[in-house]
């Protein structure tokens, strides 16, 4: 698996504080640095920088590149005005997902932004359907890498770092003005989609990743790696396509109604997500769990209801697991499917042999909150 740009300037520095290195989301990049459970803290209660370098972009340019994406993916790219960016599914025409993205205007240009992992099945899936449109289609992602930032020190952050970075909405990006002191780069800085905590990308050039992320760390960013990420993604219940959202899904399943806008008209696997809408829900739904300790299952393991022996019935399974450490022991979150008349925040089920509460995602402020205040470093 190939190396981030900013992994493989990692490589080259031999210092005591070299990351661990890891595959995550279709790279290889740092899976930790002073270890993920303080990492995991600097995300919630200051500000940490990692290496975004799994995310890909891809380039849509041409004439008829609005029409053509707003008829190919679940959201409004019709009216998204310039500077904005939306969350998406691209589906079959079975309605099944074939994979997740933001779409960016950025006026000259459509900015589809995924995963490594996820790039050459949508651009193979992207080609199959252009036929006489105008519309090209171009891999950026040897051209360009991406720093984030998240916490809410990070705007303070990047300002003291020289990138000027005004009060953005979710999902809106600028080119900032820089006046780093590690010398000027041409860079964009989107807003992340989560208003509930702050976070920022940093699209640039793979030879100024270096010396920009040395330039936000001396600034006081804590360096950041993907466990702590993963860390991060269960807690705020972000689906990852791949493992929580699979292609036999479909997108009323996952919950991530905000992929959907139902007065866009005509786009590829339409009928299937409107007639579920105008028949009532699907049968099952994407939702959260929490238990004390550390969990005793894995991904993979099944969900039960009722009491142990003839009254318990699998009702799910497990996608993703955390386990995060709090002043009263460890917690453990859990994300995964579950029957619709089970899913109800508050229900208490099984999960191999571990008693679970279902929570309602994204998860709420208060288990949000408890979380933040629970936290205890390790050293």
């Amino acid at each position: 698996m190939a190396a981030t740009s900013l992994q493989e300037a990692l490589r080259t520095q031999a210092t005591s504080q070299a990351p661990r290195e890891g595959d995550y989301r279709g790279a290889s990049t740092a899976a930790s640095f002073a270890g993920a459970h303080e990492e995991f803290s600097a995300l919630l209660t200051g500000c940490g920088v990692y290496d975004l370098g799994f995310r890909a972009r891809i380039s849509l340019t041409g004439g008829d590149r609005v029409r053509w994406l707003n008829g190919m993916v679940t959201n409004n790219i019709r009216d998204l005005a310039v500077g904005h960016g939306v969350y998406a599914f691209l589906l079959n025409p079975q309605g099944r997902i074939l994979g997740d993205m933001f779409v960016y205007n950025q006026g000259e240009a459509l900015i589809v932004g995924t995963d490594r992992s996820q790039v050459e099945k949508i651009i193979a899936t992207f080609e199959h359907y252009i036929i006489m449109d105008d519309v090209q289609v171009t891999n950026l992602s040897a051209q360009q890498t991406t720093l984030g930032l998240a916490g809410p020190k990070s705007r303070a952050l990047l300002n003291a770092a020289g990138l000027g970075v005004p009060e953005l909405h979710p999902l809106q990006m600028i080119t900032p003005e820089c006046k780093c002191d590690c010398g000027c780069i041409q860079c964009t800085v989107v807003r992340g989609e989560d208003g509930q905590q702050e976070s920022y990308e940093i699209w640039l050039g793979p030879k100024d990743v270096y010396k920009t992320w040395n330039a936000l760390v001396a600034a006081g960013a804590t360096p950041v790696g993907s466990e702590a990420l993963e860390m991060q993604r269960i807690a705020a219940g972000i689906p990852l396509y791949g493992v929580d959202i699979r292609e036999r899904d479909l997108p009323q399943e996952t919950e991530q109604m905000r992929a959907l806008n139902f007065n866009k008209g005509c786009y590829v696997g339409q009928e299937i997500v409107e007639r579920i809408r105008s028949r009532g829900n699907v049968h099952r739904k994407f939702t959260g769990f929490v238990m004390e300790g550390a969990a005793a299952f894995e991904a993979g393991a099944k969900i039960f209801s009722g009491k142990s022996g003839e009254d318990e019935k699998e009702v799910g399974g497990i996608t993703s697991v955390a386990i995060l450490p709090t002043r009263s022991g460890e917690q453990t979150l859990a994300l995964g499917y579950i029957r619709r008349e089970v899913g109800v925040p508050g229900r208490e089920v099984t999960i191999g042999a571990v008693k679970a509460t279902v929570v309602q995602l994204p998860l709420e402020t208060a288990m949000r909150t408890q979380t933040e205040d629970a936290l205890v470093h390790r050293v």
